[in-house]
């Protein structure tokens, strides 16, 4: 590989770009891939499938060829909106996961660096804690409080902003006066059925770590979706 091209990659996992490295493995070469960007000449009539497995998120190597497709993919913004124990267990399983996590709580005593070692808190309101965070489709909620002072208005921001994951914790109950509130706020009925309450696939599971597994594993199918 040429000095000039890891320089490039380096450069990219730095700043989180998203990227594939396409390597022929009988010579050698490498050149970076990047969405809407052109391919030189030789890996040009191989376009279609590399942007396959870019869009898929996978490495491989191209069938009947020795062209090797590793992708580098931006970490997927994951905002937990109440620093409770279900999101301690969150925090766990998405550790080894392609996530960025950031938790909101007003309740400094709930979200603190003790309990969540490592993570970025931010320990305001959501409307203010919003301003420091950089938001889009690409972005996933998980809001765990029960409490609309809480909650709602993070919710707003996550349907205004389009987030591809919504998703609120709760009874069946509290989901039907939360999408009350939010119909009452303005929101459409496919704005607010796109929000996923109560959380999680059905597993089952009632303790803490089961309903942080359910909801892991809505969000993990749900980013595969995108």
């Amino acid at each position: 590989m040429k000095l000039e091209t890891l320089k490039s990659i380096i450069s990219k996992k730095k700043n989180k770009t998203e990227f594939a490295i396409i390597t022929n493995l009988s010579t050698g070469e490498s050149e970076i891939f990047e969405k809407e960007k052109p391919l030189s000449k030789e890996l040009e009539k191989y376009s279609n499938q590399i942007n396959e497995f870019f869009k898929s998120k996978k490495n491989g190597v191209i069938d009947g060829t020795e062209i090797f497709i590793e992708t580098y993919i931006k970490p997927i913004k994951v905002i937990i909106v109440g620093a409770v124990h279900i999101a301690q267990y969150l925090v766990e399983f998405a550790k080894s996961l392609n996530f960025e996590i950031s938790i909101i709580d007003p309740r400094g005593y709930f979200a603190s660096e003790q309990r969540f070692p490592e993570m970025k808190i931010i320990n305001k309101w959501p409307d203010e804690a919003f301003k420091q965070i950089e938001t889009n489709e690409n972005t996933a909620l998980i809001a765990l409080t029960h409490d609309p002072k809480i909650d709602d208005p993070a919710l707003q921001h996550a349907l205004n902003k389009k987030f591809y994951y919504v998703g609120a914790l709760g009874s069946k109950k509290t989901h039907a006066n939360r999408c009350e509130r939010l119909k009452e706020a303005g929101f459409s009925s496919n704005q607010i059925n796109s929000i996923h309450g109560p959380i999680g696939i059905k597993l089952g599971g009632r303790s803490a770590p089961e309903i942080a597994l359910s909801i892991i594993a809505q969000l993990v199918a749900e980013t595969y979706k995108k």
